[in-house]
């Protein structure tokens, strides 16, 4: 029997589902960039557009160009824009975090200046205007002033004039660095970038993760050291929880099989069963935690949970695992989870009446905001929606390029 993603009934409901995503997010347009949209759909008063959240609509509308779903022409167009208009540096460089008026708005964070790629990327492959110029700025300061060539990662966080340089280094800025260097190496065909990629991937997904049985540590220091307490007295941080988290498992295992795919004969043997490994550590720490149906958003470092909300971006990610894992190694097991963690999107996050879907659940599947407020995001979601559609390359962008 064909795998589930294969089913017609299945593609065309992806492609409604997608539609719909699509169509919720372009009421986040706002004149310098994409704004936070609350859980019907509006704009949130007072809050000003974020790097990250234009940068990742930016690459969502791209990819909705790409696979003709109507009316995503303009907002792409309008996220670049943005980006080579409001918040963009002139003077020092780079992209602002956020155009609010505060210091937090001045910081120039590894993690959405990642995003800033990937959106050019993105853009240049659907061939819109003003993508080329984009990308090349993006990867000239990505390069320039967060990659860490004695590493082989990137560095977190500068301040405005890139002259202070934060000693902490994150996890979750890589492995989007990692996702970013693909796009572009698929957009401009550049080994160069796809050599930087793996190096984050070797040393993350091959060197970390076995010493912490497979679970990948998020947080280090100056000297690329685990800091296995790092936030321990703020397990619930949007973007530096306590412990490991699900998702981004799934989405480094998403990732490497990716990454594997665009290098072919020179991709290094470990590389799909590693992240077979990361696939299967999260499943086992994080799914249907106490008898409900989800995953936790993390557990420590012995299994346990520590946020048991579900959040909507684990769910999409650990699809996309599977979607991904099924294709690289034929094993009928990841349909079998890809087709059952469908159903949980549909039974408990997927929104019908206020669309898109709900961004966290509690514990008992039940609408809940102690992390995650609103409905500020739709790239997990939609890049769900794709990946089990094209074939399996560096990025989503350049599998719907090549059909």
């Amino acid at each position: 029997m064909d795998a589930v993603r294969h089913r017609p009934d299945h593609q065309e409901w992806l492609r409604a589902e997608r539609i719909r995503l699509l169509d919720f997010a372009k009421a986040s347009v706002e004149p310098r960039g994409f704004g936070w949209l609350d859980e019907r759909g509006r704009l949130t008063p007072h809050r000003a557009p974020e790097l990250w959240i234009t940068s990742r609509m930016t690459h969502s509308f791209a990819l909705g160009t790409l696979d003709d779903v109507p009316g995503c022409e303009a907002p792409a167009d309008h996220g670049i824009a943005a980006l080579t208009g409001p918040l963009h540096d002139p003077v020092d460089g780079g992209w602002f975090a956020s155009l609010a008026d505060d210091p937090s708005g001045q910081v120039k964070a590894a993690y959405a200046h990642a995003f800033v790629v990937l959106a050019g990327a993105s853009c240049v492959v659907a061939g819109r205007p003003g993508a080329d110029a984009l990308l090349d700025e993006a990867l000239t300061v990505f390069t320039q002033r967060f990659w860490d060539d004695d590493a082989g990662m990137v560095v977190d966080e500068w301040d405005r004039g890139f002259t202070t340089l934060d000693p902490y280094r994150g996890l979750n800025a890589n492995m989007h660095a990692v996702e970013a260097l693909a796009a572009a190496a698929d957009a401009l065909d550049d080994d160069r970038l796809r050599a930087m990629a793996l190096r984050i991937v070797t040393r993350a997904v091959h060197d970390l993760a076995p010493g912490h049985q497979g679970r990948i540590p998020e947080h280090l220091d100056t000297d690329w050291r685990p800091l296995l307490d790092y936030n321990r007295d703020a397990p619930r941080d949007q973007f530096r929880p306590f412990g490991s988290t699900i998702g981004h498992s799934f989405e480094w295992a998403r990732l490497t099989v990716q990454l594997a795919a665009s290098l072919g004969p020179d991709a290094p043997a470990w590389m799909v069963g590693d992240a077979v490994a990361l696939f299967a550590r999260a499943l086992a720490d994080g799914w249907a935690v106490d008898g409900a149906d989800g995953f936790v958003y993390t557990v420590d470092w012995d299994g346990r949970p520590v946020v048991r909300e579900r959040m909507h971006w684990v769910a999409a990610e650990a699809i996309g695992a599977a979607a991904a894992l099924h294709e690289a190694t034929g094993d009928d097991a990841y349909d079998g989870w890809y087709a059952a963690w469908w159903d949980y999107v549909v039974a408990h996050l997927r929104d019908p009446e206020g669309g898109s879907w709900w961004h966290e659940l509690s514990p008992t599947n039940q609408p809940s905001a102690t992390t995650w407020s609103g409905k500020p995001d739709v790239y997990h979601a939609v890049q769900a929606t794709l990946i089990p559609l094209a074939p399996l390359a560096g990025s989503v962008a350049g599998g719907l390029a090549r059909g």
